[in-house]
């Protein structure tokens, strides 16, 4: 690569800031735009990144604007009228999408790559945390903080391993050649995109065509997707409920611990400790063990990982534990993540009374699964609902969090605004809050926490 600078247009996204802190640490000048000032921004901005926050070519640093040796880096939610992202297209910059730059990365290095609707995160960053305390190590550009490394980015000097989780929105995983991949799972999803369930599979699919010879697909036992794998590339399953190439058994819940035993094709891991013990996280778990496993980390050091996995900022993270109050925060924003986050919450605290605040993320999601969204919030004992996060979309007429209300069936229902969110939560009795969603909602905690305490 012969440049020297590469700029970001919206920074500040997870995926975004990963490859930012990669060039600064790789020695390239680094800058970029956001349109707001996100505690990730701040973190780039305290790593001496410059970043501006209102859409102006003026803005840009002048070192930047050197077509020859500048890159630019945008994300799919930066829109084509966008001011700065029609500049550099009209004076010829290269321009790349995120996905395409990950794509040239697992050319260099050997990508292991965790695709699915959810559990891409998890899995990604419980896969890099076996390998990183192991004797293997590895890279990583993951889709949320880790809390072991309160990072999004982690670098190797020894290893050419590379995590990377494979984002399906916009086909962005169709850019990359993974040596190793997963797949949690490929329930419908972004049908703004696909428009319907056979094409969003279909594109699972052509992914599963890229695994490179010699290496593997590992994929979640049951799911309706049939891979096209090039000859050389071996087929495994795994599953937290029955028997597959890797699976779990033998799962013990109790007393804040969730504990199981691991078995691989050749061997069983007896007493695996699960350091995050939610049970969806016991079927993301064993898809991590498995590549940790096929690429040489032993027994011990896969207990000693796991024991270990301290989680992922926003993902069914506690923010408040008290006698009386447990305040959890978690980025579930498909009805599928949706109903394993609540259910997880309700058998981890049994016969207490959970109050869920849900935040709609998309316009084109809330219409296309409000019904999914109301039947899985119904299993709440109160559920609070706010207005949609609208992200990189425009309003579409008649589709509200209204829609997702009018279908919820549970004892207790509240429509409001997050304006008055705090004033209506002082108002009610419960044991613990799940507040969930994948907008700004987390930006509210601090208030949240601070008025319930």
């Amino acid at each position: 690569m012969t440049y020297k600078n590469v700029y970001f247009l919206g920074i500040g996204g997870i995926g975004m800031s990963a490859l930012a802190r990669y060039f600064k640490a790789k020695g390239f000048a680094v800058a970029g735009y956001d349109r707001t000032r996100s505690i990730l921004c701040e973190e780039l901005e305290a790593e001496s990144i410059e970043i501006h926050y209102d859409d102006s070519v003026d803005l840009i640093p002048a070192n930047f604007l050197q077509k020859e040796i500048t890159l630019v880096v945008y994300t799919p939610a930066i829109p084509t009228k966008h001011s700065e992202f029609q500049y550099f297209q009209q004076q010829g910059f290269t321009i790349q999408k995120r996905a395409q730059v990950l794509g040239e990365i697992t050319r260099l290095e050997r990508g292991l790559c965790i695709a699915g609707t959810h559990g891409k995160t998890t899995t990604s960053t419980m896969t890099a945390h076996l390998l990183k305390q192991s004797k293997v190590d590895c890279n990583a550009f993951l889709g949320g903080i880790a809390k072991n490394y309160t990072s999004n980015l982690l670098l190797s000097d020894k290893s050419d391993l590379v995590v990377i989780e494979a984002d399906e929105f916009d086909r962005s995983f169709h850019h990359l050649l993974p040596y190793m991949a997963v797949i949690t799972s490929a329930d419908a999803d972004h049908l703004d995109i696909y428009g319907t369930h056979e094409a969003y599979l279909e594109s699972f699919a052509h992914f599963t065509s890229l695994i490179q010879e010699g290496g593997c697909l590992v994929m979640k036992k049951g799911i309706k997707l049939q891979p096209r794998l090039k000859q050389g590339v071996e087929l495994y399953t795994y599953s937290a409920t029955e028997k597959a190439d890797f699976y779990a058994e033998n799962i013990r819940v109790g007393n804040g611990e969730l504990v199981f035993d691991f078995v691989t094709p050749n061997e069983k891991i007896c007493n695996i400790n699960l350091g995050v013990p939610v049970l969806v996280n016991v079927e993301n778990g064993v898809a991590a063990m498995a590549i940790a496993w096929l690429n040489g980390v032993g027994a011990e050091e896969l207990k000693a990982g796991m024991e270990s996995f301290a989680g992922i900022r926003r993902r069914f993270e506690t923010h408040l534990k008290t006698d009386k109050l447990t305040i959890i925060d978690d980025y579930a924003h498909h009805p599928e993540e949706l109903l394993a986050s609540i259910k997880s919450v309700k058998a981890l605290y049994e016969n207490k009374k959970v109050c869920g605040v849900f935040q709609p993320h998309l316009f084109t999601r809330t219409r296309d699964f409000y019904k999914d969204f109301a039947q899985a919030l119904s299993f709440l004992d109160l559920v609070v609902l706010v207005e949609i996060y609208p992200a990189r979309e425009l309003p579409i007429e008649g589709v509200s969090s209204k829609i997702i209300f009018d279908e919820v069936i549970c004892n207790e229902k509240i429509l409001t605004t997050k304006k008055d969110l705090i004033s209506v939560l002082k108002l009610q009795q419960f044991d613990v809050l799940l507040t969930i969603g994948a907008g700004d909602i987390d930006m509210y905690l601090p208030q949240i926490v601070e008025a319930l305490r």
